[in-house]
């Protein structure tokens, strides 16, 4: 039986002197909400585990809600005393307010592009005619307060057609509208309910898609667990998809993907992150043929010439190789090497007649040209200690366009001729400030068990390195997930303030290919906090800081990597911000999609060891009564269907009732938010300002 005991409110009142223009503010933290208690248990193997504040998984009850006022009411007043709070707020609006714009692209003829005014909420697509831009679709106008967003744009091959996906409140749940692009009007019904899905042209005549039948609970926490994939003919209503795949099969995620010649749908089946079937289906015939009926490795369709299939597979190739299948002939036996595999990680991209081998050597980019025959065409020149994008488009266009950035430098856009090679500017930002400021150097460090980790360093030029810098490290470590350097206007703002801004390339990442991947996953998971941790070890051994002055920062799995680093090593660090992260290790594969994720963590549910070792770092269940944690700020959004909001909570209101010291533990709760994509500028804006102000007090203020 559960049942409800109320808690004393946690009287804590912190008077805290800040030094701000000579003037010494008196920061009081309110007393934190009174967060009921339940006895609710779960059994792992025997293993009895409490959930004490397991009601805060129920998104939609009157409780949580109230719930969550009272927290972002603590949370607003603590960060109203900040005096440059508001004055953050204005300098960062001020960085952001420069003109964006996208890495174009061609369809028959016409150029394509997003841009933003500068502070946009969000950015508007726009077809390039001559020196005229053509305004194409306005996600601004979706709603008043920003809280729709585009969530991707999808042309018809002959470009008759726009089908784009838009978001509501940040949700992973889709809606799904046509428009016609010579009239401007809005054709067919609005179709509902897509998740994870691309719309997949067939000609004209309609389209492909997924999703996943609506789930009977909350449709932000249910589990959703058998994708399925439709096809939609335009002029008829979505209660007539025929379901093409995944009715009788069940696999978690499914993604189609058709041919140019609109022969054959390509069909990527899965059931985690990683690892995938291959299915071929004959449109013709509507045979459908197995080509990988294994899920040991990643296969993906780069391209399609007649019935050859030009595919990436990381299959006895842990860095990835191009490979070539016929689909009349499909089996991978058949398959012929294009592009091997080498020492560097490998993406691809195509377009002019011509494939791009994007490779990462430490995380920075480089870019190979090829014909489809494998032979190298040229190493292309790029700017150095940079992530670059693009060198995608159709086989006809005798321009393509790549983008470029790094820590210190916004995006901005080349155009390339894939004959000639030769690369010019077609577009450089504005801005209020010189890159020429700062600078970003890459080191290189050893984590705990020697493992070389690569780090870039960025901050202002000519600040003392003397370990008193604010600094904040931030880490994804997961899902192969790269993370290379990219521009952010708050970023630079913390830097032009003195602070220092460092990304380490933890293990976990895809940096290094699939086995660097692999080394942190499940039993090995460990290694990413270790990684994490030597970065931080690293920053103070050298001097760039302290832990006086350090503060971590990640979100979603990074949110996992702060609230495990900070309750296994609470000592290191002064501020820690957890956003959107996987917090109970136990319990997330319950939820949405999470039980996608096991190829990288593993579930409590799959042995007695795997339960002992995610219970070992979970963050939730790693907090106690008797230890001083940094000063912390949880963020999360109230609409995060990715990762639910739960795991904040219930992490949040532990740490409030155990903390051991007087640093305050504060949640930050996007009300109309989701997991982060499609987020206004507005709110972007004052989430930085947030994080930002409350980390600078803390690391800086708070101790001069």
């Amino acid at each position: 039986m559960t049942t409800f005991k109320n808690l004393p409110c946690i009287c804590l009142l912190m008077y805290i002197f800040i030094s701000c223009h000579n003037n010494k503010t008196d920061m009081k933290l309110q007393n934190y909400p009174s967060t009921q208690k339940v006895d609710t248990i779960h059994n792992y193997f025997g293993t009895e585990v409490p959930d004490p504040y397991f009601w805060l998984e129920d998104d939609r009850s009157k409780e949580t809600e109230d719930w969550v006022n009272a927290q972002n009411k603590v949370t607003n007043h603590y960060l109203s005393q900040i005096p440059y709070h508001q004055e953050t707020t204005k300098e960062l609006t001020k960085l952001w307010n420069y003109e964006k714009i996208s890495t174009p692209f061609q369809k028959n003829g016409i150029t394509y592009f997003y841009k933003n005014n500068g502070l946009d909420n969000h950015s508007i697509l726009f077809a390039k005619d001559g020196n005229n831009e053509v305004e194409i679709l306005n996600p601004n106008t979706f709603s008043d307060d920003g809280s729709t967003s585009l969530a991707g744009t999808y042309f018809s091959p002959n470009g008759k057609y726009l089908g784009y996906l838009i978001s509501e409140n940040g949700s992973d749940w889709r809606k799904a509208i046509v428009k016609d692009l010579k009239t401007g009007e809005i054709i067919s019904d609005t179709l509902s309910n897509l998740k994870f899905s691309p719309i997949t042209w067939k000609g004209d005549e309609g389209f492909y898609y997924s999703s996943y039948d609506k789930p009977n609970g909350s449709a932000l926490s249910t589990k959703t667990d058998q994708h399925k994939v439709y096809y939609h003919r335009l002029g008829t209503p979505q209660s007539q998809d025929k379901v093409i795949f995944g009715k009788d099969e069940k696999y978690r995620y499914i993604y189609p993907q058709i041919s140019k010649n609109n022969k054959y749908l390509f069909i990527s089946a899965a059931n985690t992150t990683s690892g995938n079937k291959v299915f071929i289906k004959d449109l013709s015939t509507g045979k459908t043929t197995t080509l990988v009926d294994y899920l040991d490795a990643d296969y993906h369709l780069v391209d399609s010439k007649d019935d050859e299939l030009y595919i990436y597979t990381n299959d006895e190739a842990p860095n990835g190789k191009l490979i070539r299948i016929n689909a009349k002939k499909p089996q991978i036996k058949n398959a012929k090497t294009i592009i091997p595999t080498n020492e560097m990680s490998l993406s691809m991209s195509k377009g002019g007649g011509y494939l791009f081998a994007h490779y990462l050597k430490d995380a920075i980019t480089e870019i190979i040209q090829f014909d489809y025959q494998g032979n190298k065409v040229r190493k292309i020149e790029l700017p150095e200690n940079s992530s670059v994008y693009g060198f995608s488009g159709d086989e006809d266009n005798d321009i393509l366009y790549y983008s470029y950035q790094n820590y210190i430098s916004p995006k901005a856009v080349n155009s390339f001729s894939p004959q000639t090679g030769i690369s010019n500017i077609f577009w450089e930002p504005k801005l209020q400030f010189s890159p020429s400021d700062f600078t970003s150097k890459q080191v290189f460090y050893y984590s705990k068990d020697g493992t070389k980790i690569p780090m870039i360093i960025s901050h202002k030029k000519g600040i003392k390195i003397d370990g008193k810098s604010p600094t904040i490290l931030y880490g994804y470590g997961g899902f192969n997930v790269s993370l290379t350097p990219s521009f952010n206007p708050a970023m630079l703002h913390w830097m032009n303030k003195g602070g220092i801004y460092a990304v380490p390339n933890i293990r976990g990442g895809g940096e290094y290919g699939k086995e660097w991947h692999i080394a942190g996953t499940q039993l090995q998971k460990q290694n990413v906090f270790d990684d994490f941790i030597a970065a931080a070890e690293y920053l103070i051994k050298e001097k760039y800081t302290s832990s006086e002055h350090l503060a971590i920062r990640g979100r979603s799995n990074g949110g996992l990597l702060v609230g495990a680093v900070m309750t296994q090593r609470p000592d290191l660090i002064k501020v820690a911000l957890p956003g959107v992260g996987v917090l109970d290790m136990l319990r997330y594969h319950t939820f949405t999609a999470g039980a996608g994720w096991s190829y990288d963590y593993g579930t409590a549910d799959q042995s007695v060891e795997m339960f002992n070792y995610l219970k070992g770092y979970s963050p939730l269940h790693n907090i106690n009564s008797d230890t001083k944690y940094p000063a912390t700020m949880v963020l999360t959004a109230d609409h995060d269907d990715r990762v639910v909001p739960a795991h904040s909570f219930k992490f949040g209101a532990t740490l409030q009732e155990k903390q051991a010291g007087e640093a305050p533990i504060l949640i930050r709760i996007e009300t109309d938010g989701g997991h982060g994509a499609g987020l206004s500028t507005e709110k972007a804006i004052q989430a930085a300002s947030d994080e930002l102000s409350f980390a600078w007090y803390h690391l800086f203020d708070e101790l001069n």
